[in-house]
This record gives structure tokens, sequence and C-alpha cells, in this order.
């Protein structure tokens, strides 16, 4: 069984990201992180608020102690853009929708729209230093255990994404403790999904997610969004860097750099904004807005 998120949905976030992130429900991309792009928290689906918790965080000198589920029960036919079925054909009579990172002050029973604001993004420690704020998101029949971590199930984003080819290098327009962004690539149509291209056995473009390398997974999407099929190597800025099976890629052991030197790594997503570019994770290198970077990828 599996949930599949349409452009009515996910068209209100500037980013998407199924693999992103180093917990379990993302190895598979069985959720999807939600930017935003601003302070609200728009809802993805329609539906009745279940029930709020807050759990404690783990303790980071950077971040919230405390994070904030919000169980949504989902009025499926109410939220054009989301379908769910299994492997048979079957409809559940029933699905709960999970978000997390969002201090709701919304109480059972409420009702919700899709793009409802949910309330305020939160930044707990659950979060790297380099990540920004988001909605994560991931559904559950209500039979299952929804406040436990994993369960969620596979999650589909049906939403043509563009591979944008990309030589490596750019120019740093903008900066954290932990990261630095590069104005390349370039979006070539804001209002679109896209991507950093990388190939495949054969030749075929696609766009990556994910922490390379610095979580164990990422993800492919085509024009036929996360529906991609196929496995065989995996090729970005000129080396090997995964082996994909279907839609997800486990990575090699490679590493990036920045001018020659070791990084963390590249935080890889979906964007629609114009603000798109490169993304470099780097909490042990520091870099200044204007300064020149050629990123590669060293297979040693």
């Amino acid at each position: 069984m599996e949930v599949t998120l349409g452009p009515t949905v996910v068209d209100q976030y500037d980013r998407l990201s199924l693999y992103n992130s180093p917990y379990p429900a993302h190895d598979a991309g069985h959720a999807v992180d939600c930017y935003p792009g601003d302070d609200a928290a728009p809802s993805p689906v329609a539906g009745t608020v279940r029930e709020t918790l807050t759990v404690r965080a783990p303790p980071r000198d950077y971040a919230d102690d405390e994070d904030h589920l919000l169980l949504v029960d989902v009025d499926i036919a109410s939220t054009p853009g989301l379908s769910v079925g299994g492997s048979d054909g079957s409809e559940p009579s029933a699905l709960v929708a999970r978000v997390m990172h969002v201090d709701s002050p919304l109480d059972p029973g409420t009702r919700v729209a899709v793009g409802d604001d949910l309330g305020e993004l939160v930044f707990p420690g659950f979060f790297g230093p380099w990540v920004d704020p988001h909605l994560h998101v991931g559904f559950r029949r209500p039979d299952q255990h929804l406040r436990r971590a994993s369960g969620s199930l596979p999650l589909v984003a049906d939403v043509p994404v563009e591979a944008v080819p990309w030589d490596g290098t750019g120019e740093v327009v903008a900066t954290g403790d932990t990261w630095a962004m590069l104005d390349a690539p370039t979006h070539p149509n804001p209002g679109r999904f896209v991507g950093l291209e990388a190939t495949t056995t054969g030749g075929a473009r696609v766009a990556l997610d994910g922490g390379f390398r610095h979580y164990d997974c990422g993800g492919l999407f085509d024009e036929r969004g996360s529906r991609r099929d196929g496995d065989g190597s995996v090729r970005f800025l000129g080396e090997r860097v995964g082996v994909a099976d279907g839609r997800s890629v486990v990575w090699d052991d490679v590493t990036v750099t920045a001018n020659g030197e070791p990084v963390h790594g590249l935080s890889l997503f979906l964007a629609r904004d114009p603000g798109f570019g490169a993304k470099l994770v780097c909490p042990d290198r520091e870099f200044a807005v204007g300064d020149r970077v050629t990123v590669a990828v060293d297979p040693t």
C-alpha cells in the first residue's frame, strides 16, 4: 500500500526531500520533508486533528530541546492530489497523517483544509545544524502504531522533476555556521521542481535527492516524479557515486571536496524556488559570500 502526493499538495512548498535525512522513514522514501520557504506551516492534507504530542529531542546547543507530533485523520476525498491504494487496487477507508516539527495550537477535533496554517515551525535537536525548518510528513493506517518513528507507508511524489546539469562550480551567495549556498546551477524555470543532475547506467538523466554522502541513502527523480524504477550505477560530477535500486540509491564510499579540500557533503533536494543552487555542508570549513568554489567527487 502506498500514498501518492500530486501537485495540488506539494506545489504549496518551495522545496521537497524524500531522502535528505538520517532517520529510517527517509531511507526508502516513506516520508517527505516539506520546506514552505517562510514561517507558515501549510497543511498537506484536509482532515480532523486527532492528537498533538510534545516529545523530547536530542540535546543540541543550537536547537530546541522539544519537538512536536501532530496526527490528522485525513479526509481523502477533500484532499485533491492525494490518493492511496494497495497493489491489488484496494483503497483504505481511513488514513492518518503524521506531521512533525510544528508546534500546533490546534485542539483535537479541529478541522483543517489543505494549506491551512498548522502552527509554528520549530528547530529541534533531531536536525543537523545545516537543516532548514520544515514539516516532516508521513502516513499510516489508523490500526498502526501512530507515535512510533518507524512504520509509515511508502510515499510517491507524483510530480515531474527536471534534472539540471552542473559542472561543480559556483559563487557563494549565503553562509551559515555549517553550510554555504552557491549560486549555481541556476533554476531554469522557477515554479517547477528541479534537482541536480546525475546519470544512470544507460545514460538516463535523473535528479538527485538526499544528503550526499553524509547520509547513507539518496533518491532519484525524473519526469515521472519518484515513480522511477531500474538499477545500476549512478554518476555525478563525472564519477560513480552509488548504486540504484529502483528509485533509491546507496552512496559509494566517496569524498566530496570543495576547492580541493574535503567537506561534509552536499545537501540535495527538489526545489521550485529561484534560490535553488548547490548547498555545501561544511561544519569544518569556512566560506565567505563571493568566494568561488569548485566542487568535485573524490572516488578514493
